[in-house]
This record gives structure tokens, C-alpha cells and sequence, in this order.
């Protein structure tokens, strides 16, 4: 081969070297969806090329002809149907009946591969084969048949339609995908449209066949989109495809509430057919799903919880509601996206369930240790009372007393109780009173009486450090302060003195003018009532004593 030879074939070389460096680049990324397709078309374009080079180098007719079948089989079957693949796999094209269009799109090229082995039995494809005197190689002409152009034919209308799909997938997605989609257009549209003028006997440069140069411009503009628009790197999803997968249930609406759209998740959910759902009333689709269509008619977008019935299982979903509007903003549709919370629900009504339980086991506990610490002071009453034979039974009457009276009060609640621990234990103090004191005969002297007078503060210091009797620490230490301010340990005068003392120190001061004592004798009811009504505003409330004078009056006391 000269110089001058080698210097013609230089560009088809160019256009090989191209071709292999994308298909090297195609078949590292063949596991991604769309690059195992392109990596076959881009393989048999290369061995087009390379078919074109060898035709061309040979002089030999028959070698010629061998290499001219090699490339009607790489570019007009390998090429073609890896490009309607790779273009239905990118834009994620649905097929309705796959087998169908599959069978329909393979009978074309297998009849016509047939027709090229078997060609010198009939010469339907090669009628007149000869070679020009072209310099510097001899060229391969012959016309074009019936066969040939009912072939060109088929592989116009596959190339057409998968660079369709890819156009008709330009106006959806996001702009990176609307480059890459139009970057692949544009480099398999290139070749095909130069193909044409082949077919037409049209030659743009004289002596030279245009066909590889068109497939390295193609691969070019594909090239730079590699690079620049990431193919095959990041490769666009279908929206189809994410609503198909999503695992809530999504329904699409018109604005007469007719189903237009609906995912897997939904149609599985009532285990229907999207040809038994699309186009029907969202009620006659959906029957099952209680709850929802009381949404439907609210036109802004809301997210409601309901409870479907579905199979005999109780479901919950949270349901978002969303208005579809035109660039008028007129309602055209609305988009139901149910989340499923059947599970989120069971564990928030076995949560629920278990702080009842615990609630009611504590509520139990709390009880059973209010009883004992009841038990218990009543059982430290009962001992004072063992060593202080003259207030027996005092301490239950006077509490009785002190919670009829703190009831026609007002009071109630755990305030109630709190009284009721307080009368019970009025008297705790004394339970340091030395026994000669505490059960004297006869009246105290000063320093003894002094001595009796210090059960409030012992009481005090007592019950303090008991955090569950804090609140009811009001009546022993306070039960003998006097509204007047002459009572003691502290000499509190007025609204100083708590509540419960000043309604205590009524019922207890009933109670023990009442009561026989060996140096005294018990005051009838009408000289008790006398006095209690004298001591207002001086020893007690007055407030407390007309509602004490009044429960009298009533016979509640």
C-alpha cells in the first residue's frame, strides 16, 4: 500500500479509532441501564467501519461483496435493533404486548439476512455487481432492489422510532436528562439522515463514501455527552417507573373523579386490574376504602387518616390529597397518595394499651400503699390514744368531724385527704409528752403545761422528713394557733394559719369540751355551741364557724 493510499484511509481510521475508544467506555458501564444495548450498537457501527475499510482495501470482487454482506449484517441488524433496545430501555418506553413487537421486529431483518447469505442462488440483493475504476481503490457498485429497499425501509422506520421516544422523552424530565436526551437524538439522527443521500446516489464529496464519516460525527456528539451531560453515568428514571415502585398506594384523578393513573401498590391493595380501574368513578374503583370519598370534594390539599375494611383486615392510611390545576388555576385533577400506618397504629394502640395497664397497676400499687400508710397512722393514733385513756376515740370522731366540715367548706380532691392524715395524727406530738404529764389526774403546772405545748413543734419535726405526709403536716403543727394570734408555737394570726387548722381546730375544740374528763365534766350541746359561736373571730374563723353553726342548724353534726 503507498503512501497515497494510506493517506486516503486515514479519516475512515480516525472514524475506527473513535468508534472503539466509545465502545471501550460504553461496555465498562454495561450494567447500567440502556449502556449493555448502546455498547452492541456501538460495537456493530464499529465493525461497520471496519467492514467499510476491508471492502475498500480489496480489489477482488467476490471479497468485496463478502465484505458488503458483513456490513448490511452489522449496520442494518446489529446497529438498528441495539438502537430501538437501548432507546425503549433509557426513556423506559412500556411495550403493551412485548412479544408481539418483539416477533414483529425480528421477522424483517431475519428474512433479509436470508435473503444476503443466500443471494447467489437469487440475486435479489447484489442483481449487477462491478467494480469502478475509482482512484486510488477500486469501488463496489450495484443497483438497489425491491429487497434493499423495502430493508432501507425497515431500518428508517426502527431508527425513527426509537430517536421518537427519546424526542417525546425531551419534554419531561429535568433539564441534565433533557440534554442527554437530545444529545443521543441528535448523534443517531446524524448518521441516519447521511444515510439517505447514499441510498439517493447523492455525493456530498466526490470520490469518497460519507458513511463512516457520519457515524464519527454521530459518535462524537454522543462522545462530548459522555462527558458533558454524564451519561450512562447518571441515568434518568422514569417517572412511570418511580410511581410503579412506590410502595404506597397512588391513585390520579380528572376533575369528574375518574381514575386516570394508579400505581401497583393501589390496584394490590383491592386486587384489581388497572383495565378494571382506569376510567371508572374513584367510589365504584375504591369501594373499599371507607372514609376517603368525604375528602374528594375539599379542593385544597389536606391529609386525612381513614380506616379502610379491605379482605376482612382492618387497615389505616394517611391519606394526602392533592389538587392537579392548569396554568389557570382550574381544577383538572387530584393525586391520592395513601401511606400505609396499620403497623404505626397497632404499636401506638399496644403503647396505649400498656400505659393503661401500667396506669391501672400503679393507680393499684398507689392505692395499696395509701391503705398502708393509712393502716399505719391510724395505727399510731391507736397507740397514743393506749397511753392516753382520755382521748379515746378522739381522734376518728374529731376526723369525721373535720371532713364534714371541710366538705360544706369547699374543699375536696386530694385536699381531702391530706385533712384527713393531719386529723388523725393532730396529736403525734404528744407521743414525747413524758407518761406522769400526759396521763396527770389533775391540772398541769406552767412548766409541765409548757412541756404539752411543745407537741405541735415535735410533731413538726416528726413528720417533716416524710415527703408523703408533707402536705398534711398543716393540722399538727398548726392546730392550736387561734385567729387572734394568742395561740402558739408561733402565734400565727388571721389568714396566716393555714386552712385545714383553722377548720380542725373547730371540730377538735366540739369534740373535747364534750368529752368527760376526770377533772372535767363534758359541756352540754347547746353550752358547746355557745361557746364555739363566742369564740369567733378570737379562737377560730368566723367564716368557718357560721358554716359550722349552720351545719348544726341542719342536724349534720
Amino acid at each position: 500500500m503507498n503512501r497515497e493510499e494510506l493517506e486516503y484511509l486515514y479519516p475512515y481510521l480516525i472514524s475506527l479509532a473513535l468508534s472503539v475508544g466509545i465502545l471501550i467506555y460504553a461496555w465498562q458501564r454495561r450494567k447500567v441501564r440502556g449502556a449493555g444495548a448502546y455498547t452492541w450498537f456501538i460495537g456493530g457501527q464499529t465493525l461497520s467501519i471496519f467492514g467499510f475499510i476491508m471492502e475498500l482495501v480489496n480489489s477482488n470482487l467476490q471479497t468485496k461483496i463478502f465484505w458488503d454482506k458483513f456490513q448490511w449484517f452489522t449496520e442494518g441488524t446489529v446497529v438498528v435493533f441495539a438502537f430501538l433496545i437501548f432507546a425503549i430501555q433509557f426513556t423506559e418506553y412500556k411495550i403493551r404486548r412485548p412479544k408481539l413487537f418483539w416477533t414483529m421486529a425480528l421477522i424483517v431483518p431475519i428474512v433479509f439476512n436470508i435473503l444476503v447469505l443466500t443471494d447467489g442462488k437469487h440475486h435479489l440483493i447484489y442483481p449487477n455487481p462491478h467494480l469502478t475504476s475509482d482512484y486510488p481503490f477500486p469501488d463496489l457498485e450495484y443497483n438497489f432492489t425491491i429487497a434493499v429497499d423495502m430493508f432501507s425501509l425497515y431500518v428508517y422506520s426502527a431508527s425513527l422510532f426509537g430517536i421518537g421516544l427519546l424526542i417525546r422523552r425531551i419534554i419531561r424530565p429535568h433539564n441534565l436528562y433533557r440534554s442527554q436526551l437530545a444529545t443521543i437524538a441528535i448523534g443517531f439522527l446524524i448518521p441516519l439522515a447521511f444515510s439517505a443521500f447514499a441510498l439517493l446516489n447523492i455525493q456530498i464529496t466526490p470520490q469518497r463514501d460519507i458513511s463512516p464519516f457520519s457515524l464519527a460525527i454521530g459518535n462524537l456528539i454522543v462522545a462530548w455527552g459522555l462527558f458533558r451531560y454524564h451519561l450512562f453515568d447518571i441515568v434518568p428514571i422514569a417517572r412511570e417507573r418511580i410511581m410503579d415502585n412506590m410502595t404506597d398506594p397512588v391513585v390520579v384523578t380528572d376533575a369528574l373523579d375518574r381514575v386516570v393513573d394508579v400505581n401497583q401498590a393501589a390496584l394490590s391493595s383491592i386486587r384489581r386490574k388497572s383495565s378494571q380501574v382506569i376510567g371508572q368513578p374513584i367510589k365504584m374503583a375504591f369501594v373499599e376504602w371507607l372514609g376517603l370519598f368525604e375528602q374528594i370534594i375539599d379542593l385544597d390539599q389536606t391529609v386525612v387518616e381513614i380506616a379502610p375494611q379491605i379482605r376482612g383486615n382492618q387497615y389505616y392510611y394517611e391519606l394526602s390529597i392533592s389538587p392537579i390545576r392548569d396554568p389557570k388555576n382550574r381544577l383538572i385533577g387530584r393525586i391520592f397518595v395513601a401511606h400505609n400506618i396499620t403497623k404505626r397504629k397497632m404499636l401506638e394502640d399496644g403503647y396505649r394499651q400498656l400505659s393503661e395497664e401500667l396506669e391501672q397497676r400503679v393507680t393499684e400499687r398507689t392505692e395499696e400503699l395509701a391503705d398502708a400508710y393509712n393502716t399505719t397512722l391510724e395505727g399510731w393514733a391507736k397507740a397514743l390514744e393506749l397511753r392516753d385513756k382520755e382521748t379515746e376515740g378522739h381522734s376518728r370522731r374529731v376526723t369525721e368531724l373535720t371532713l364534714k366540715l371541710a366538705r360544706a367548706v369547699g374543699v375536696q380532691g386530694q385536699a381531702l385527704d391530706d385533712i384527713r392524715r393531719g386529723a388523725i395524727l393532730h396529736d403525734i406530738g404528744k407521743m414525747a409528752i413524758p407518761d406522769e404529764i400526759l396521763r396527770k389526774a389533775g391540772p398541769l403546772t406552767h412548766e409541765e403545761r409548757k412541756i404539752v405545748m411543745k407537741h405541735p413543734i415535735i410533731a413538726n419535726e416528726l413528720l417533716a422528713p416524710i415527703h408523703y405526709l408533707r402536705q398534711a403536716l398543716e393540722i399538727p403543727y398548726c392546730h392550736h394557733e387561734k385567729w387572734d394570734g394568742t395561740g402558739y408555737p408561733r402565734g400565727l394570726q388571721g389568714s396566716d394559719i393555714p386552712l385545714a387548722a383553722r377548720i380542725f381546730a373547730v371540730a377538735d375544740v366540739w369534740d373535747a369540751i364534750q368529752s368527760d374528763r376526770p377533772y372535767n365534766q363534758g359541756w352540754t350541746r347547746e353550752k358547746a355551741t355557745q361557746y364555739i359561736r363566742e369564740q369567733s373571730s378570737k379562737h377560730f374563723d368566723p367564716d368557718i364557724v357560721n358554716i359550722f353553726l349552720e351545719l348544726i342548724k341542719q342536724g349534720g353534726i
